[in-house]
Parts: structure tokens; C-alpha cells; sequence
């Protein structure tokens, strides 16, 4: 319950603007020393920010003076920020200066509105920047560019997700007077805990990495395949695992030069996890789980590429290796952001060992079984019990899916959910329509009419929502008497949230400019009418007032007509065109 209210409270912040964020994460903004920089704003409520070089103790650095309004704050901690993890980050770079991690202030206790305790940063509070010279101190001034991210929330909402970036210019010839500072109960994340504990556990991030769901379906797969390749001598067995494991040290040492660039070239580090801000790779993600619970329930057999498992010796070992690290990472965000969360605050060597490490854990379990086949027999012979094991994880498969399609936003959900079940309904096609024994060209047409089926649907469930073209009221029995009152017509739509039908009426009926045009030109008054709910006065209106019985329903009252004209179904566009050629326009209105 508490996991389902988390997701609800912050499923509407973070997704519903990312684009806003990667567009503010490409602007800098010139802020000399002492110039406040607005991070965020929302109705009387903002915070701004004040970059300037400072001393902390015997340390020199840079200052980020916080000032804003006590109601809106950001977070400390990544376990109650918004996911994934957006927690107030800052971080300096410069070809003159090395940095050291942010120190930041203590936070405060926040009581969100279900009850919740909340590590929080608001009001007046800095963050401290430690800096030391790269080699000999520039004699001039060198500018320092710092970025700074995170999300800002208030009790009413919360904004996008932001990435600013502020750059000042520093003396370091004046550094010894430069302002100093103080700061209560100071820490710095990035020690939170030691060395000698990050690293192993990096090690057993690893590890877990074998357990994520999305590499469950080719897990075995790929184990027996290495095994069955391996029988022939106890020497090959061991080089096929090494070989093995080295396609999966591959993958994280792609992941490590990624990171090495960032930081080295872009002053940034591998955000583990952003791809979670982002609508498509989250419904893509879950489309994924439910493909893979299918799966599960023996709809559909997955095998690897044949061209990697057709690949004999190294070479077919290490792309399998790398194909299982490539499996596993995507379902792994909870484990991989944590690891990397403390990398990122690491030199880039320390960080690439982390990420290393994370490789070798996964590693280390296929390398225990390629170099000891002896212990497979230990696995208890395949029966029910696997088959109803597999099952099992078809329905978890099911559940985190789910939970992913749960943190769209409120206006995709339902249309990922169609999609879904429409995709469901072709890899049920692809799978369970054909056999061994089917001819290869009524396989070919099955296969194809599947794959035109997914494009279709897709196109209807997951085309971008279009602006709606009419300015629609909210219904209101007063209103609707007004404009008939004033001889002004009155549309109105009855739909409702779980109609599909009006769902499709939207799209094949109100999305056409020809019809929105008639609607302004005619002046006509359009309505929304929502029956979501039983209480909701449009309801007892569908019923009472128009007899009714479902929707969708739409109706057109003409001022002075009795009976109104009435049109079910989505199939009316031609019907209502018609309708409202027939009413005079605003031009045409006889004077009262």
C-alpha cells in the first residue's frame, strides 16, 4: 500500500515534463559572484541561488547561497525523492580547479500529505564545494562553471525536473580572503559509507543482476548453451566460461568509457536511471515485461539471436555474454542506481572500478558453472514444479509491468493499456498459431499479419495525443439553459473515462478540423460531459434528462426545437458535419 501511494504521489511529477528538463539541461546562464539565479518558481512560491568563492574552515570552495519561500523545497534523500532518486545534486568543473564532493547542509523533516516523513532542503541553506588548483594556480581569473539539478516541490504540486548550469568567475591569488562561511551538521554524501564497503557492495549488485526479471526468459538458455559446448574437455569448459564472462566485462567496460568521457570531456557523469524520466522507454519497458510474461506462460518461445548462438568458440561465447549483460541492466535500475550513484561522486578511476566490479559480480556465477558443469546436476530434474515455477514468474513479470505503466502519465495509461492487450493478442498470433509442422509460407502470413496487427494498434493506442481543436466546457445544466436561452446551439458529449467507444469517437469524430471549425463558426457551445462516476451530474442528466442508456452519446440542441438530435456510436462524423452546415452561423443570426 505505501509502495502504490509512493507511485501515486510522485508518478504525475516527474514524467509529465522530461522534455522540459533536457531542454533547461543545455542552458548555461553567465552568473557573476553574488547574482541570485532562479531555479524555480510556482504561483507566490520560488527559490533562487547565489554562486560565490568561499572558505569553509581551512577549505576553499565555492558557496551555493540558497534563498527561497519555506513552502517550496528540494530533496536530500533518495529513498523519499521523487524516483528515480532526484535528490538536489551540485557539482563544479574547470580546466584551472579540481573539485571534491558537494558538502551539504543538514536537512529538514517534511510531513508530506499522506503522512509521510520527508528528508527536505528549504528555505535559506548553502552547499559547499571544496576546490584545490590542478596544477600550478592560475595568476588571472579563471571561470568555474557549476551545474546544479534536481526537482523543487511545493504542498500543491511539483515542478519539472531541472539541470542548471551557472558559471563565475574565480581569483584564486584571493582566495585566502575570500568570505567565510559555516555549516550546520555538514556531510558528504559521497562518504556516507567507505570505500571497503562500496566495492563489494558493487560486487553484490552484481550478482543481483542475475536475478532481474527481463533476462529470466533466455537465462537458462544461455547457461546450457555454453555447457553443451563446453563438454568436450574440462580445459574448453573453463575457456568457454572465461570467454563468457569477458563478453559481460565488456558491456560494463562500454558503460565505464561512457562514463570516463562525461566526466573527463562534459564535466557530467552516466546518469543511471534517467531513462526512467522518460514516458517511452518506461511503456516500452512494460510492453517488454508483459512480452516476456507470455513468455512464461508457454505463448511464446524465446530463443537467442541465432546470430550469436550460431557462433561457435570465443567469439560466440563473448557475444552471449554481452548479450546477458545487456538483458539484465534495463530491469535493474534499483540496483545499478545505487552502485553508480556512488560512483558518480568518485575520481573516474574509482568509478570505473565500481562499475568493473558490478560486471565481475554478474560474471562470477557463469563462471562457477562453465568451470564446474559437475554442478548442474545438483539441479533438480525438470517436471511440473519448473513449469509451474515459470508460470509464477510470469505473473511477477506481469506485476512489475504493471507498476511501470502505473507511472505514466494520467493521459497514456489507458491507451498503453489497450496496446497491451492488443500486443498480447499478435504475440499470441506469432507463438501459439503455428508449430513445427506448419508450412513455412502459412507461418510467414501469420507471422506478418501479427507484426501489421502490433503496427496498427500501435498506431491508434500510442500516436501522439493531438491538442484538442474544441474548447470543450465542463457540463452545467445553468450554463446549457443560458446559451439556449441566448439562441446560441449547445453540443454536448456524453463519454466517460472506461469507454473505450469514446475514446474512438474523440479520434474519429472531434479530432477533425473541419468539424472544430463548424463548431467555432456556428457558435456553437460545446460540452463535455463526463458519466466517469455515478454522483457526477451528467450522469443522472445521460439518464434522467436525455433516457439515454450508455455512452457514447452525442447531442445537439437547436434553440427552439424540441427534440434534439441525437448521435450514438464513434461513426457520426459525416451525420454531425451535416447537422452543423445546416445551423446559422454567427453572420447569418436573424436580430432578436
Amino acid at each position: 500500500m505505501r509502495d502504490r501511494a509512493a507511485a501515486i504521489r510522485w508518478t504525475p511529477i516527474v514524467l509529465i515534463a522530461a522534455s522540459c528538463a533536457c531542454a533547461q539541461a543545455a542552458r548555461a546562464q553567465a552568473a557573476p559572484p553574488g547574482n541570485a539565479v532562479e531555479l524555480a518558481r510556482h504561483l507566490n512560491e520560488s527559490s533562487s541561488v547565489r554562486a560565490e568563492p568561499a572558505r569553509l574552515g581551512s577549505k576553499p570552495g565555492i558557496a551555493l547561497s540558497f534563498e527561497g519561500t519555506d513552502d517550496l523545497h528540494y530533496y536530500a534523500k533518495p529513498e523519499t525523492a521523487p524516483p528515480p532518486g532526484l535528490v538536489l545534486k551540485a557539482a563544479a568543473k574547470s580546466e584551472y580547479f579540481t573539485f571534491e564532493p558537494a558538502v551539504l547542509p543538514k536537512w529538514q523533516i517534511l510531513t508530506d500529505p499522506l503522512g509521510d516523513k520527508i528528508e527536505v532542503f528549504t528555505g535559506e541553506f548553502t552547499i559547499f564545494l571544496p576546490m584545490a588548483p590542478a596544477n600550478a594556480p592560475p595568476t588571472d581569473t579563471a571561470d568555474v562553471e557549476i551545474t546544479i539539478s534536481g526537482i523543487a516541490c511545493t504542498s500543491l504540486a511539483c515542478l519539472s525536473p531541472f539541470q542548471q548550469k551557472l558559471s563565475i568567475p574565480v581569483d584564486w591569488t584571493q582566495s585566502r580572503s575570500w568570505k567565510q562561511i559555516t555549516l550546520e551538521s555538514g556531510m558528504h554524501p559521497a562518504t556516507e559509507y567507505s570505500i571497503w564497503l562500496a566495492l563489494p557492495m558493487a560486487f553484490l549488485a552484481g550478482l543481483i543482476l542475475n536475478l532481474m526479471p527481463c533476462v529470466w526468459p533466455v537465462l537458462p538458455l544461455i547457461v546450457m548453451r555454453i555447457v553443451e559446448q563446453a563438454k568436450q574437455a574440462k580445459k574448453k569448459s573453463a575457456t568457454m566460461g572465461l570467454t563468457f564472462c569477458l563478453g559481460i566485462l565488456l558491456f560494463f567496460a562500454c558503460l565505464a568509457g561512457a562514463n570516463i568521457i562525461l566526466k573527463l570531456f562534459y564535466g557530467t557523469v552516466l546518469q543511471w536511471g534517467d531513462q526512467f524520466r522518460n514516458p517511452l522507454f518506461v511503456g516500452g519497458m512494460a510492453l517488454l515485461l508483459v512480452v516476456l510474461a507470455l513468455s512464461m506462460f508457454g505463448v511464446l518461445t524465446i530463443t537467442v539471436p541465432a546470430s550469436i548462438m550460431g557462433k561457435s568458440g570465443s567469439s560466440g561465447a563473448v557475444a552471449t555474454g554481452f548479450l546477458a549483460a545487456i538483458l539484465s541492466t534495463p530491469c535493474g535500475f534499483g540496483v545499478m542506481a545505487a552502485a553508480f550513484g556512488w560512483a558518480q561522486a568518485q575520481h573516474w578511476l574509482l568509478a570505473t572500478l565500481a562499475i568493473m566490479l558490478i560486471g565481475l559480480g554478474m560474471a562470477t556465477p557463469y563462471l562457477v558453472l562453465t568451470s564446474i558443469p559437475a554442478l548442474l546436476k545438483h539441479v533438480p530434474k525438470p517436471g511440473k514444479w519448473m513449469e509451474l515455477l515459470k508460470q509464477g514468474i510470469g505473473f511477477a513479470l506481469l506485476f512489475i509491468a504493471v507498476k511501470l505503466i502505473a507511472a505514466l502519465p494520467e493521459t497514456r495509461k489507458a491507451d498503453v493499456l489497450y496496446f497491451a492487450v492488443a500486443l498480447a493478442f499478435c504475440t499470441w498470433m506469432w507463438g501459439a498459431w503455428t508449430g513445427l509442422a506448419t508450412r513455412p509460407f502459412r507461418r510467414r502470413i501469420v507471422r506478418i499479419t501479427a507484426v501489421l496487427l502490433t503496427i496498427g494498434a500501435g498506431w491508434i493506442f500510442l500516436s501522439p495525443p493531438q491538442a484538442d481543436l474544441i474548447k470543450w466546457q465542463e457540463y452545467d445544466s445553468a450554463v446549457i439553459e443560458k446559451a439556449l436561452a441566448e439562441h446560441r446551439p449547445v453540443l454536448i458529449k456524453f463519454t466517460a473515462d472506461w469507454c473505450l467507444s469514446c475514446q474512438a469517437a474523440d479520434k474519429l469524430v472531434y479530432a477533425r478540423k473541419s468539424i472544430a471549425a463548424l463548431i467555432q463558426q456556428k457558435n456553437i457551445l460545446p460540452v463535455n460531459a463526463d458519466t466517469t462516476e455515478k454522483n457526477y451530474p451528467a450522469t443522472a442528466a445521460l439518464k434522467d434528462l436525455y433516457n439515454e442508456p450508455g455512452v457514447p452519446v452525442s447531442i445537439l440542441l437547436l434553440p427552439g426545437k424540441e427534440e434534439p438530435i441525437r448521435m450514438h456510436g464513434p461513426w457520426f462524423a459525416a451525420e454531425l458535419q451535416e447537422s452543423l452546415r445546416k445551423i446559422a452561423g454567427k453572420s447569418e443570426d436573424q436580430s432578436p
